[in-house]
């Protein structure tokens, strides 16, 4: 061996193993052992003079420095709220938090934040990664959310103290999805006739509220009959048993019981019934969620309408036809199935601004003219006339038959309007004041005789 490469000796150091070695009078090279890969290079490159190559380092798929923000990635996929998250959520925390490992430290540098150490990372580094997607303030919110999920991990593992991104605030304005104005509404209607699946899956989408997942997957057994004591009453509602998929995996999903109107029994009559699933594909197969938002935009646009109009305008709007209706923020995030009262009241800001708006500047005209401001009547008058008693009433009392009760409200201080204890009863020359003042006093002078 020593013979075919001039100069190579080995020898055996301290702990016993073979060493092999380029040597002459100027200098000692190290090299690898003969049989070893490099070999030939490395006795060339020392025979010239000159530093051997060094091997490149390849990455292996999946590895990561310890303590980096790719180690907190890989540890966060085994985590038990990593696991509890629906499909949809860890697809796409996944994709924001691969984007985000992949970008650069510095523009100009080859360094990614998946090789940075978690307890490297400062505040100014998240509001200037923020600061790159300030044309899409969404993802941007998005990928801060993305980063702290990194960032808990790294506090867990005792990797970093505190949490940088607990003073960073990223709140962009959000209007919501658009709703359907209503002359969108009776176009894809004309369009589509109840019988179609184009009608089906809209009637589902409107009149139930759901998102795009649940209206998917409802299935004509989650149709239930409810008895509900109101008002002292036992009725019947016939409606659909919901289980919404939205956090499912992490809470169990939230049960949701939406009676059925008289306007989806009229689509749900005329329905095909080929399959487990209200909706069904030309095949008799169910919809997924994202075909399900494709045919809808399919469906819109033979119908001659713009891009824009989806399932989740659709659930919107009836957050708008409940605002309108002046239902309860209760009411409708019972309908809409929220947990929260900002998300729940931002269906209905629209309409409720319209509608405070005319009733407030209502008493305006009225102070100045002493006369109120009506709007120009369009079409026909719709639903029932306004002294009807409605069903458990929120907003105005329970309805139907004045009480003695009520007025006894009334006079030990409620600090209520008059119109608030009687709000449907019959228009009469004393107004409801009056009317309810005569009844009290009739019921006294009767108890006394």
């Amino acid at each position: 061996m020593t013979e075919k490469y001039p100069g190579l000796s080995s020898y055996t150091d301290r702990h016993g193993k073979v060493r092999w070695r380029y040597r002459t009078k100027e200098r000692v090279v190290s090299l690898p052992a003969p049989n070893q890969p490099g070999f030939k290079d490395a006795y060339q490159a020392a025979v010239e003079g000159r530093k051997a190559p060094k091997a490149p380092v390849v990455r292996m798929p999946g590895a990561a420095l310890p303590g980096t923000f790719g180690a907190a990635t890989q540890r966060l996929k085994v985590s038990v709220k990593w696991l509890a998250h629906d499909e949809a959520t860890r697809r796409k925390n996944t994709r924001l938090i691969d984007e985000f490992l992949d970008l650069r430290v510095v523009p100009d540098h080859s360094l990614t934040w998946r090789d940075v150490p978690v307890k490297n990372l400062r505040r100014a580094h998240v509001e200037e990664l923020l600061g790159r997607f300030i044309a899409t303030p969404h993802k941007a919110k998005h990928l801060l959310v993305a980063i702290r999920k990194l960032v808990y991990v790294g506090l867990r593992q005792d990797w970093i103290e505190t949490d940088p991104t607990a003073s960073v605030e990223w709140r962009p304005a959000y209007t919501g999805w658009k709703a359907w104005p209503r002359e969108a509404m009776e176009q894809f209607e004309r369009r589509w006739p109840v019988g179609t699946s184009a009608r089906t899956c809209y009637g589902l989408a409107l009149w139930l509220g759901n998102r795009r997942g649940d209206v998917a997957g409802l299935r004509w057994d989650q149709r239930v009959t409810h008895r509900v004591l109101i008002d002292g009453v036992e009725r019947q509602f016939d409606g659909f048993d919901i289980i919404q998929a939205k956090n499912k995996g992490r809470t169990g999903g939230k049960r949701l019981f939406v009676p059925v109107t008289p306007m989806l029994a009229e689509i749900l009559d005329a329905a095909d019934r080929r399959g487990e699933t209200v909706l069904v594909t030309g095949y008799g197969q169910p919809f997924s969620a994202k075909s399900l938002t494709g045919a809808m935009a399919h469906w819109c646009a033979l119908a001659g309408l713009p891009k824009g109009l989806t399932l989740h305008g659709l659930r919107k709007s009836l957050g708008v036809y409940l605002a309108e209706a002046e239902a309860s923020t209760r009411q409708m995030m019972d309908v809409l199935g929220h947990d929260d009262i900002d998300h729940a009241e931002l269906y209905s800001r629209e309409a409720s601004q319209v509608r405070l708006a005319v009733q407030g500047m209502d008493r305006v005209v009225r102070l100045v003219t002493r006369k109120p401001l009506l709007g120009e009547p369009v079409g026909e008058p719709h639903g029932e006339p306004v002294n009807k008693p409605l069903i458990n009433n929120d907003n105005g009392g329970p309805g139907g038959r004045l009480k003695i009760v009520d007025c006894i409200e009334f006079f030990v201080g409620q600090k209520r309007k008059a119109s608030h204890i009687v709000p449907y009863a019959p228009v009469t020359p004393f107004g409801p004041f009056q009317l309810s003042l005569r009844k009290f006093q009739s019921h006294a002078s009767e108890s006394a005789h």
